[in-house]
């Protein structure tokens, strides 16, 4: 490939990283709740930064002829952990009571986990 349709293959994905950043950014000040607020956060800035070191690793491994490997294991790590970390801190808000939004969302484990606490209690006070 020429080094032309590399660069606007880069270009090309750094623009979709920082939009991508951009639109989490908007989502964390927009969005009402803690849910909705780690959902945007974790996958478009998941997106945003993986998009932005694929472009880094694209550009210095076509043009400069130098592969690192930091920035393959950068990719994986934010793949791995982004995600999981936003569903850990999801769990532990709604868990801690953490109010939803709007009351019209239908709670389904607001049943299960309320008869998981009842029987936690009772075993404490025994």
């Amino acid at each position: 490939m020429s080094e032309s349709v590399i660069e606007i293959i880069v270009a090309v994905l750094l623009i979709i990283g920082v939009s991508m950043i951009l639109l989490s950014a908007i989502g964390l000040l927009r969005l009402p709740d803690i849910y909705t607020r780690s959902h945007g956060a974790t996958k478009s800035a998941t997106l945003g930064v993986l998009s932005t070191l694929v472009a880094v690793f694209i550009y210095f491994g076509a043009l400069e002829g130098f592969y690192n490997v930091r920035v393959l294991l950068g990719i994986v790590f934010v793949f791995l952990t982004a995600p999981v970390a936003g569903h850990l801190c999801c769990r532990a808000a709604y868990r801690s009571g953490t109010p939803l939004a709007e009351e019209s969302v239908q709670d389904d484990l607001k049943e299960i986990l309320g008869d998981e606490e009842q029987r936690r209690n009772q075993r404490m006070d025994k």
